[in-house]
């Protein structure tokens, strides 16, 4: 039984567009995608899709990166990322529906057991509405069917590697312990990230892909770009909060609270540190000093 309450109030919205729509969600499945696309009138030529593709929610099936072919193939639609997306909220002219429901089978209940949401209609033109379609408009970047292929062979490496598992998608559940570097080789990530890992071992390979996985870094960015991402990125662990703050960071130090915290073997720890370091001088102005316990320091060597 179900109870497609939401997917009526979206229906009735955009069999009334006269001239443009805007749907905006952070998961689209690519039925639900179609059945949009054969609601909206023929006339329609302006239709613009907001989403955001993350690697790992990819793999866990929430959300369809072939809706790029699907808009291609329409004809009409063009499907834009913008990776810190959390509004739902669908535009037809001037009339809007915000609220919770992403484009998905559960939650505009067209399948069984469907999800509790809630969308409220409103004027397009609310401040509101408007302040966040100028802020996609100014972070959004164009999706392509390429990119949609690539993403879509990296998650499905990713569902295949048993090790996957552990990757938590945020929001949705805990993490059994934080995660750390894995790929012993930092200057890999970006060309897996491109699609260029034809030549990369499967074991090796499901690393790098766990890592962009943890990572979550928007796709398509040029390098220097990326490299910022992972920056940032590791700005946030603990052991680099501490590295900033006082300007080393002592690897046995660290590696006593890793072991401390009850989740980490002494040997897991001692990779995990050894492998930040490699991280942080590729990404980083830090260098390693190999005397007495090793530290990490800011900043270039002296030479």
């Amino acid at each position: 039984m179900t109870d497609d309450h939401v997917w009526q109030q979206l229906k009735q919205l955009l069999l009334g567009a006269s001239h443009r729509v805007i749907l905006v969600a952070p998961y689209i499945k690519k039925d639900l995608f179609q059945a949009v696309l054969d609601t909206i009138p023929n006339g329609i030529t302006d239709i613009e899709c907001v989403t955001r593709w993350s690697l790992a929610e990819i793999a866990a099936g929430v959300s369809d990166p072939e809706i790029a072919e699907l808009a291609a193939t329409d004809g009409r639609a063009v499907v834009r990322l913008c990776h810190n997306l959390h509004a739902k909220l669908y535009v037809a002219d001037t009339r809007c529906l915000v609220g919770s429901a992403n484009l998905t089978g559960k939650a505009t209940g067209r399948l069984p057991a469907a999800n509790l949401e809630l969308l409220l209609e409103e004027d397009a033109r609310h401040p509101e509405v408007q302040r966040v379609l100028s802020a996609i408009d100014r972070s959004s970047v164009p999706a392509t069917p390429e990119l949609a292929r690539l993403l879509r062979e990296q998650a499905s490496l990713l569902q295949a590697d048993e090790e996957a598992s552990r990757i938590v998608i945020p929001g949705q559940r805990t993490r059994a312990t934080r995660w750390l570097p894995e790929t012993r080789r930092p200057e890999r990530l970006y060309r897996v990230y491109r699609g260029r890992y034809r030549n990369v071992g499967r074991d090796v390979l499901a690393g790098v892909l766990r890592d962009l996985a943890e990572l979550d870094i928007p796709p398509g960015l040029a390098e220097e770009q990326f490299a910022a991402s992972v920056r940032a990125r590791l700005r946030e662990l603990p052991e680099v909060r501490t590295l900033s703050e006082v300007g080393r960071l002592s690897l046995g130090e660290a590696k006593e609270e890793l072991i401390g915290s009850g989740t980490w073997t002494e040997e897991q720890a001692q990779r995990a540190l050894e492998t930040l370091g490699e991280w942080l001088r590729y990404f980083d102005q830090v260098h390693l000093v190999p005397t007495g316990p090793w530290e990490i320091r800011q900043g270039k060597p002296i030479t």
